[in-house]
Order: structure tokens, then C-alpha cells, then sequence
């Protein structure tokens, strides 16, 4: 947040914000004003999470064609899109309300399900891929349920979710 009002100040002309002058009162409230604006049109969480959603319904259609470089691509793509979705929303209250640390969980997907994953993209291992497809599925289910949207089920697609993508190699 902070590197954001130093953007914003930087943008309306305040040379020495966040140094030892401060800045006068009006141009303080027309700072305020910027970054009130700029959190506004920020997605939320959920548009981070559908283009997520995608990456992921598109990796399992390019690994199931052994396309492994396009693959690739919706992996990286999906770790990009959560760890936006995260930097939305860092953590949660779950229903009781305890602190949900969505980051953490993040971190820990990223060091197993989600690099076992890339592991059998970089080995074009078919049946490995099907597994931590499968894997990291439950995977995110877990996160689902801790952050109170048990709802948000999820399955193997069915069809692809870009129809314009040619998923053959």
C-alpha cells in the first residue's frame, strides 16, 4: 500500500513525500483522493480467482493432448493468477472469526501439489499429471473450505474453457 501512495504522490507531483517535509493539506486530501480511486477500480478477489479457473480448466486440456509447453504455460499462469488473487485478499475470517492465512496456504501448495505438478509437465509424465491434477484439485477444495465457500466445488472439466485454443501439439 505504501509503494502505491509513493506512486500516486510521484504521479500528482509531490517530490519530497515520504521524506521529512510533508505535504501541504490540499494536496494531502487530493493524495487521499488518488488512492481511494485507485483501490476502487482494483478487480476483486473473485475476477482473480475466474481467470484462475480458466488456466486451470485449460492446463488439464493441454496435458491430456500432451501439449506440454502449452501446459506449461496455463501452470505458470494459474500460480500468477492465485498469487494475485492472494495479494487481493492476504488473508480472511472463516465463519467462527479466525484469521484465515490465504498466503500461507498458497506457499504451502506452491512447495508440494503445485511443484509436483510442474514436475510431471517438465517430465511429460501423463500419469503423473493426471494424479497432481487430481491432487491439487483437493488441494484447493481445502483452501475453499477453510475460506468459507465449501460451495465453490470443483471437478475435472469437461470442456475446455478457451474455445479458441488448439490444444494439440
Amino acid at each position: 500500500m505504501k509503494n502505491l501512495a509513493i506512486a500516486a504522490a510521484a504521479a500528482l507531483g509531490f517530490a519530497a513525500f515520504g521524506q521529512d517535509t510533508k505535504p501541504p493539506a490540499d494536496d494531502l486530501a487530493a493524495l487521499k483522493a488518488e488512492v481511494a480511486r485507485l483501490k476502487g477500480i482494483v478487480p476483486d478477489q473473485a475476477h482473480a480467482m475466474a481467470d484462475v479457473g480458466a488456466h486451470f480448466t485449460n492446463l488439464w486440456f493441454a496435458g491430456q493432448n500432451d501439449n506440454w509447453p502449452l501446459a506449461q504455460f496455463c501452470l505458470d499462469e494459474t500460480k500468477s493468477h492465485l498469487r494475485w488473487a492472494v495479494r487481493i485478499i492476504p488473508k480472511r475470517k472463516d465463519a467462527e472469526g479466525r484469521e484465515i492465512d490465504l498466503q500461507g496456504i498458497l506457499t504451502a501448495l506452491e512447495t508440494t501439489m503445485l511443484k509436483d505438478l510442474d514436475a510431471a509437465i517438465k517430465e511429460k509424465d501423463r500419469a503423473k499429471f493426471d494424479a497432481g491434477y487430481k491432487l491439487q484439485l483437493e488441494g484447493c477444495m481445502a483452501c475453499h473450505k477453510a475460506s468459507n465457500k465449501p460451495y465453490l466445488r470443483l471437478r475435472i472439466p469437461e470442456k475446455a474453457d478457451a474455445g479458441i485454443l488448439e490444444f494439440r501439439p
